[in-house]
């Protein structure tokens, strides 16, 4: 868990108080220094969180450590806690998916979940030489559109130009081995994108090439809207609560 493991640490060296933490159906969102957010596992409404009605009463230190654990739904507050105390870097306030359709022309593109909440999706089968899309979800699995389970990973990823991640692969400790098998045979581009993702230049240097997330920048109003029911982040959507940051090697 090199990447979970390199977040923790960051964390704990920059330790902060925590105002508050709430967890919605979709969103995971912790207050302290910054407004830092993680994907609410969807699975996880059967389990409890160690600690709940005290999680506040923590320090950044020990609630990121809940990120080591296969609770997702923990794990996804310590995600959270992580990205609450990151000073986001960023070059550009593009959205990561367009610089990945951007990027996918004659490209063999691999997506690790299924980011079908985007409205240009479609674009990647027009323009890519082969796009595939690797799903956790048995109920979204469709080989005839090419998406198939996530244990195709080993014998897909090891071919592709391009693989975007989303950030549920860091709470689910996939990502590792994911960037591994994206460098197996080549050097192929690794994007990691969404909400949850650590916005920490660091990460460049572990072997992610893109990464795009969110920046919060009207912490109430997204609380407020997170936790009533508020699905897919967007700017628009979120009456511009957050805005788009993606940093790049390009």
């Amino acid at each position: 868990m090199r990447i979970v493991e390199y977040l923790v640490n960051y964390a704990k060296e920059r330790d902060e108080k925590i105002k508050d933490i709430y967890i919605g159906t979709t969103w995971t969102c912790v207050l302290s220094k910054f407004c830092g957010t993680a994907s609410t596992d969807p699975l996880s409404s059967h389990v409890n969180v160690r600690g709940f009605g005290h999680l506040h009463e923590k320090n950044i230190s020990e609630l990121s450590e809940y990120l080591f654990s296969f609770n997702l739904l923990e794990a996804s507050v310590g995600l959270a806690s992580i990205n609450s105390i990151i000073t986001p870097t960023y070059n550009t306030n593009y959205n990561g998916l367009d610089l990945a359709l951007e990027l996918s022309t004659n490209k063999n593109v691999v997506m690790v979940g299924y980011f079908g909440y985007y409205p240009k999706l479609n674009e990647f089968n027009k323009i890519a030489k082969e796009f595939t899309i690797l799903e956790l979800n048995p109920f979204l699995v469709d080989p005839t559109r090419r998406i198939f389970p996530s244990t195709a990973a080993e014998s897909i990823i090891p071919k592709a130009d391009i693989v975007i991640m989303t950030g549920m692969t860091i709470i689910n400790k996939s990502i590792d081995r994911l960037i591994e098998l994206a460098k197996k045979n080549g050097n192929a581009y690794t994007m990691i994108v969404g909400p949850s993702v650590p916005m920490l230049k660091d990460l460049l240097d572990l072997g992610i090439d893109i990464l795009s997330g969110i920046q919060v920048v009207n912490p109430n109003g997204f609380i407020r809207k997170i936790t009533q029911g508020c699905g897919i982040i967007s700017p628009e959507k979120l009456e511009y609560d957050v805005r788009y940051i993606t940093l790049t090697r390009i």
